[in-house]
């Protein structure tokens, strides 16, 4: 009988499944000035969600025939470009950001990808301050990525604003994988772990965590 050693067998299927995830992370393409507008991200500090994570952002809109998005975390615009990359023609934007950099930034992204000023809505302040003021069920999806240990609060707001049979999508769920170790107990991988129990256990949301990038849980309201 032939002996297989445990590392010697476990090498060709990590292997193979290294293969695969780069094999997904390739499948979309992001344009130039997405590209430009992730590494402007990167020099500020704010990290964009992923391409494949972009490409799930623009799959939805795309999907719901979104007309009107919010975006809780504006960053330098790369997730607001993959969302009106989906988005009807008329949609318009809405997205909240406390950094005037990080939306001067955006700015420049959503100008240089000739985007019409009246399909964006750039609002800067505490999205906890500026949430209660949108409009109760007036949007077809809501793009949480912003302030981790606020995620219970917008999850709030998000479910409220939400037509019936929208969308709220939340990132970096996975948290580094830190939700998944009990030991890690940090404020921020709590929220987003109360966070994700909480869409579960919502009646009023189906829901799905999908393996994208740092994890996105996305829950349609019924």
């Amino acid at each position: 009988m032939r002996v297989v050693h445990p590392e010697r067998a476990v090498t060709p299927l990590t292997s193979h499944l290294v293969t695969l995830g780069e094999y997904v992370d390739g499948y979309a393409v992001e344009d130039e000035v997405t590209s430009a507008a992730r590494a402007r991200g990167t020099e500020l500090g704010c990290v964009p969600i992923g391409v494949t994570g972009g490409a799930a952002l623009r799959f939805l809109a795309a999907s719901l025939q979104a007309r009107a998005v919010v975006e809780i975390g504006t960053g330098a615009g790369v997730s607001g470009l993959w969302l009106l990359g989906g988005m009807a023609r008329d949609g318009v934007l809405t997205s909240i950001d406390v950094e005037p950099e990080h939306q001067r930034v955006a700015r420049r992204a959503f100008s240089d990808a000739r985007i019409s000023p009246g399909r964006t809505r750039l609002i800067m302040g505490q999205a906890l301050d500026v949430l209660p003021r949108l409009t109760d069920g007036g949007y077809d999806l809501v793009f949480v990525d912003a302030a981790k240990q606020e995620y219970p609060r917008y999850l709030e707001h998000g479910v409220r604003m939400l037509r019936p049979g929208g969308v709220i999508a939340f990132d970096n769920v996975f948290w580094k994988g830190k939700v998944a170790d009990p030991a890690d107990r940090d404020a921020e991988t709590l929220a987003i772990r109360e966070t994700n129990k909480a869409v579960r256990e919502n009646d009023q949301l189906v829901s799905i965590m999908l393996p994208v990038g740092d994890g996105l849980l996305v829950a349609a309201k019924r």
